[in-house]
């Protein structure tokens, strides 16, 4: 399958120290066409950078704070992260949003930072890589605060329900991204995603976490991206050389700039 393209990878992580190279390698191969690099916190910012700089027009980069990176001096970090974007050209903002699946006690902070970030997205024109966790009420709350008719993004490793489902259809520019989970026996994710059409739909991994069946519990790699493509393939009833053209095609109209011609 060519053309795909994974629109959430972390493949700039110590994780991938030992092999990275190799795993670029044989991505491509496998005919993954691009990779694109959602930022974390002030500390992953150099190793993004040195990736894309590595593989320039395939690991594009994205700027942001992560929810879970939130911390008592989240204002000075996210004067860092704003820094960033005068000094090279990036894709999106991201990886923002809400995540309270283990800890609520930050709820009001990371309410701030990401009403900050996605005020970021408007000025700039960029879209956003949401991530979303036991928060979507209140992830909804702040995007129709914002602008809700000119935001444009996509929530990552999508998880919701269908009403949650339904409240992002209402976005006109938003999309959801899929991974691993969508393979997961009792996910539901394949039944939810039917609720929606494919043109809402972009692959992505994630990587190093969240690795499909029959890959579970292991370090994700890029070429496991195939392994999604081939369950949203069947989730609407296609090829995965339908789905994977169709995702590609979605992600080149939500990420304009990554260098590659829709053909």
């Amino acid at each position: 399958m060519m053309g795909i393209i994974d629109t959430h990878s972390h493949l700039y992580l110590s994780d991938f120290d030992s092999d990275r190279d190799v795993l670029i390698e044989e991505a491509k191969a496998s005919g993954i066409e691009a990779m694109l690099l959602p930022n974390v916190d002030t500390e992953t910012i150099a190793g993004m950078h040195a990736l894309c700089d590595n593989y320039p027009d395939y690991a594009y980069p994205m700027m942001g704070l992560h929810p879970t990176s939130v911390g008592e001096n989240y204002a000075v970090d996210l004067k860092k992260i704003e820094s960033q974007l005068a000094v090279r050209p990036y894709i999106a903002i991201g990886e923002i949003g809400i995540d309270l699946y283990r800890d609520k006690s930050r709820l009001r902070e990371q309410m701030i930072v990401f009403e900050e970030q996605l005020r970021w997205s408007l000025d700039m024109n960029l879209p956003v890589a949401l991530h979303t966790r036991n928060a979507f009420p209140e992830v909804f709350e702040i995007i129709h605060k914002v602008d809700p008719m000119k935001l444009a993004g996509v929530f990552h490793s999508f998880g919701g329900t269908v009403a949650d489902l339904e409240e992002i259809e209402k976005l006109p520019h938003f999309m959801i991204g899929i991974n691993g989970v969508i393979t997961f026996k009792n996910s539901g994710l394949a039944d939810t995603i039917r609720h929606t059409s494919i043109d809402r739909v972009l692959l992505e991994t994630d990587a190093p976490y969240l690795s499909p069946v029959p890959y579970r519990g292991k370090r994700n790699l890029p070429v496991y991206i195939l392994e999604t493509a081939k369950k949203v393939a069947e989730a609407y009833n296609l090829s995965p050389e339908e789905a994977v053209e169709i995702t590609r095609l979605n992600a080149l109209k939500l990420f304009s700039r990554v260098n590659n011609k829709a053909e």
